[in-house]
């Protein structure tokens, strides 16, 4: 088995997967708060 050095693993794949995780999440949010207050204003 090889020897585990800290520090020496390429992690841009996992950083550019979970920058893009939070910039979906982050615009599903905004959509369902606009989503609520448009439903909380015109739904009555």
């Amino acid at each position: 088995m090889a020897d585990h050095k800290h520090g020496e693993m390429d992690t841009t794949v996992q950083t550019k997967t979970f920058e893009g995780f939070i910039k979906f999440t982050t615009w599903c949010v905004v959509a369902i708060v606009f989503l609520c207050i448009f439903l909380a204003v015109f739904a009555s």
